[in-house]
């Protein structure tokens, strides 16, 4: 019998791969460094996802596609095209930032946090979101969508002795559990309807799907949408985020924020304009009341936030990541009615790649606050700019360019592309709720960044600022500023190739 599975191309596996063995490494690493040395796992984790991104250069040349069936090469289980990469250098990119973050953390938990499992968990739960957007069937789809959950939940859950971070971890684990078996059911209904689990193929069979299977087939394809939709954190599966991020390391928050929602956007546009395309009807509307649904839960949920509550800040970066994800569907929602649907998958990777930066710069400011005011209230970031200039300034920065205002020159750009995306596609109502939403957005982001410029109530107290924090801060600071003075470079860069 003749062999199913062409060769392996190293090369186009090789983020993912290089990841996975640095994980490996970091694990068995640790059996054998002292405790004294316990921060040299971080570095070569850091070393690792940095190796990872680089592997991205070589892939730029053209489409690689490996794991094909023989005799058809058009089915493939990976594929690098554009789409990928783009997906994968938001993926490491955001790992990477988080494991900075995570490097200063771990030092100041003086012990309180497991090192070597810690950094083992990141990488692995790296290493599966960057191969679930190079997927290209279900099978794998799921497996990669897991595999960047499982370490996750451990990581949310990793604090020693702390109830908010088991209740957390908790929370997390059976909601995605359930979203996760609902979708493998999802799943199977495709597959029985369709006989295969290759997305081009699934495109192509499930057209013309017996009239006795055809609700069996609608059925498949909206619960396999619910485990995407749990990763996004689109309401109503959001409900785990405000006091997930709150029970978790702040990098890990700060991970979830951006990775996870990468996770889930890049499975939910291959299942919906890859797989189901003739089912627009199906997931058209239901994404697009799901967007307007999520961006209005989560600014109502953001603004409702007291600034004196113990954890406000990071509650109100995690409503607000909610309300984000319903700009990011938009545009997804727009494919299903738009002739171009390339056009509006780039929109949601342009924006996916401007909140990535912003976001991740607001959790690292917020992770410097916390080194000083552990309970991260708003109010305690009133007369930040007395105590650290720089730190405040980038922080109102990053507030303004995710209210999408100037200077934030990119958060305003992103917005018009989705807003846009959804305007050409004739989606005029939910362009209107978009609209209404980003006017609330601005109130409690401009109010959380006039607070920065107050005057102080008492004497102020500088702070040095520990390397891999200030690293941190200079990357998102760096790529939000340029991309602000050159916007069209990010939509350039985002366009998908998956068509």
């Amino acid at each position: 019998m003749s062999s199913m599975v062409q060769s392996v191309d190293w090369l186009a596996i090789a983020p993912p791969t290089i990841t996975a063995v640095a994980g490996l490494v970091v694990l068995v690493a640790d059996l054998f460094v002292g405790a004294g040395r316990k921060a040299l796992l971080g570095w070569v984790s850091v070393a690792g996802l940095a190796a990872s991104a680089a592997m991205l250069l070589p892939l730029l040349d053209g489409d690689r596609a490996t794991f094909c069936l023989t005799g058809d090469t058009g089915l493939c289980s990976y594929r690098a095209d554009r789409f990928t990469l783009v997906v994968q250098l938001l993926v490491l990119g955001g790992a990477l930032l988080a494991a900075l973050l995570s490097v200063t953390a771990l030092k100041d938990a003086d012990k309180g946090l497991p090192e070597g499992e810690y950094w083992f968990l990141l990488l692995s739960s790296a290493a599966g979101a960057a191969l679930l957007p190079a997927s290209r069937d279900l099978a794998t789809l799921i497996v990669a969508l897991e595999v960047a959950s499982l370490p996750a939940f451990a990581l949310v859950g990793i604090k020693h002795g702390d109830r908010k971070s088991s209740e957390a971890a908790l929370k997390f684990f059976l909601s995605s559990v359930t979203a996760t078996a609902v979708s493998l059911m999802g799943v199977s209904f495709v597959y029985a309807t369709t006989g295969t689990l290759y997305l081009t193929r699934i495109a192509d069979r499930i057209q013309h799907v017996d009239a006795q299977f055809h609700t069996l087939a609608q059925a498949g394809v909206v619960l396999t949408l619910v485990g995407f939709a749990f990763k996004t954190a689109a309401v109503p599966f959001h409900f785990w985020v405000p006091d997930t991020y709150v029970g978790a390391p702040l990098p890990i928050a700060a991970y979830l924020s951006v990775v996870g929602k990468a996770v889930g956007f890049s499975g939910l546009i291959l299942v919906t304009v890859v797989a189901f395309p003739s089912y627009a009807d199906v997931w058209g509307p239901a994404l697009a009341a799901l967007a307007a649904l999520t961006m209005t839960v989560g600014n109502v949920g953001a603004l409702r936030q007291r600034a004196t509550r113990a954890q406000s800040a990071v509650r109100l970066l995690a409503w607000s990541s909610v309300g984000q994800a319903g700009y990011l569907l938009v545009p997804i929602a727009s494919a299903a009615y738009s002739k171009d649907a390339e056009k509006a998958i780039g929109s949601t990777v342009a924006y996916a790649l401007m909140y990535a930066a912003v976001n991740l710069g607001a959790f690292a400011v917020a992770a410097l606050v916390a080194r000083t005011s552990p309970l991260n209230r708003i109010s305690d970031y009133r007369a930040l700019y007395a105590r650290s200039p720089l730190s405040a300034l980038l922080l109102g920065f990053f507030l303004l360019c995710l209210a999408g205002l100037p200077p934030g020159v990119i958060g305003l750009f992103a917005k018009v592309t989705v807003f846009s995306a959804a305007v050409d596609a004739g989606l005029g109502w939910l362009a209107v709720v978009m609209a209404i939403n980003v006017v609330i957005a601005l109130f409690y982001y401009l109010q959380w960044t006039t607070l920065l410029f107050r005057s102080p109530e008492g004497e102020t107290e500088r702070h040095p600022v520990p390397a891999p924090l200030t690293a941190a801060l200079a990357l998102t600071a760096v790529l939000s500023i340029v991309l602000s003075g050159a916007p069209q470079l990010i939509l350039r860069f985002s366009a998908t190739g998956l068509f």
